[in-house]
Formats: structure tokens, C-alpha cells, sequence
């Protein structure tokens, strides 16, 4: 699309431009709020949420004191007009495939879905109307899950990859769906595109070398 990427809003020092929008992800986080003894990054769906509220109010109050930051900040429309875009969800279930087995996994998507339906109302309540939402990757095809989960070969499908893994994100997946549906259809004023990140990545695990590779982690997980 021709478009640059944005500056992350926790890359703020200085004077980087937020002229066509936030960086609010980082690396690792998840919906669901981490303990302080499990979490990778303290920066859940909730929290990025919060610092998304503060830079919209913040942007707002300086817009109102005049022009002079304007080449640096979003135009007040943009918060009503913009595209948010989500892509989480994958690190709640690969973490909790290292503590519970599948079936537990699996009974706690409809919590991690909960969560995410919380913070995409609370952004909707902020003027938020169109929302592009990811589902979550192939899971077992993770290099560093087959090696831990796929030690044994019957736990591997025809490609390689951990089955038990997959088919939670494939569950994951049919009730973000769902939801994408319920949020499309009880707020008709929104556009809500559901994207299917799953078939795209397993179309080029599945037919790498088409691709130019012959290396799975080569086109794994990339931005």
C-alpha cells in the first residue's frame, strides 16, 4: 500500500511522527493480563488499550493549544475515521500449552475472547469503528513447539506440526469468528474485517518452496 510503518507509542522520546498513526503492540504480549512470576511482556490487551485512551486524550489536548505539533500528531478525525488493527491472542494459547493440557486450553478461549471483546468496547465507546482483526497462526507448525510438543511422531500431522496445538488455534479461530459476526451484526454502524492469517501461513508452511524456501522458520512469524 505504499504506506510507512508506525512509530511504536513506547518509542516516544524524541519527536517521532504519530502524524498517520500508533504503534501500540509489543512483543510477546497477550489478551489476558499475565502474573508477574509468568508474564513475557506486562503490556496485555487491557494495558495497550489504557495507552491508547492516554495518547488520544493527550493528542486532543495538544491539538487544542495550536498548530505548532500538528506535522507530529494524528488530525482528531483520524480517531473516528481510522483502521484499528488487532493481531493477539496466539501467546494465551501457546503459553498455556505449557502448563495445561489441551482440553484445559482449549475450555479457555471463551475467557481470552471475553477479554478481547472488553477492550474492543471500550475502544468502540472511543469513537472506533473499523476494526481489522487477525486470527491466530498454525500453532504447532512453531519451530520451537514441535520441538518441545512433537516429540513424539504421533503427536505430528502430515506437515510436521504439533495436531493438538493447531486444532486450538483452529477452535480459537471459529469463536473469533463468531465473535466478529456478534460485534458486525449488534453495532451495524462498524466495519469489522476478520482476517484469516491462518490459511496464509499454512499455505506457505505447507508449500514453501514455491515460496523460495526451504526452511520453515524462514517464513514463520514474520511482521
Amino acid at each position: 500500500m505504499n504506506l510507512p510503518s508506525l512509530n511504536a507509542y513506547l518509542d516516544s522520546v524524541g519527536a517521532p511522527s504519530f502524524r498517520r498513526g500508533c504503534n501500540f503492540a509489543a512483543a510477546g504480549s497477550t489478551i489476558l493480563p499475565q502474573t508477574v512470576t509468568s508474564a513475557i511482556s506486562p503490556f496485555s490487551f487491557e494495558v495497550q488499550v489504557t495507552q491508547f485512551l492516554q495518547f488520544k486524550a493527550r493528542v486532543l489536548d495538544l491539538l487544542s493549544k495550536g498548530k505548532e505539533l500538528n506535522k507530529y500528531l494524528p488530525q482528531k478525525k483520524y480517531f473516528d475515521q481510522g483502521l484499528y488493527m488487532f493481531d493477539i491472542g496466539q501467546n494465551d494459547l501457546n503459553r498455556e500449552f505449557y502448563s495445561k493440557t489441551e482440553d484445559q486450553v482449549i475450555a479457555s478461549i471463551p475467557t481470552i475472547l471475553s477479554e478481547f471483546e472488553a477492550g474492543i468496547m471500550r475502544l468502540y465507546d472511543q469513537g472506533a469503528r473499523r476494526f481489522w482483526i487477525h486470527n491466530t497462526g498454525p500453532l504447532g507448525c512453531v519451530a520451537r513447539n514441535v520441538a518441545i510438543f512433537g516429540k513424539d511422531p504421533s503427536e505430528l500431522d502430515g506437515l510436521g506440526c504439533v495436531s493438538s496445538l493447531n486444532h486450538a488455534a483452529n477452535l480459537f479461530n471459529l469463536q473469533l469468528h463468531a465473535l466478529c459476526k456478534k460485534l458486525q451484526g449488534q453495532f451495524p454502524d462498524t466495519n469489522v474485517i476478520y482476517v484469516d492469517i491462518y490459511s496464509i501461513k499454512a499455505n506457505l508452511i505447507a508449500n514453501h518452496s514455491q515460496y523460495g524456501s526451504t526452511d520453515r522458520e524462514d517464513h514463520w512469524d514474520r511482521p
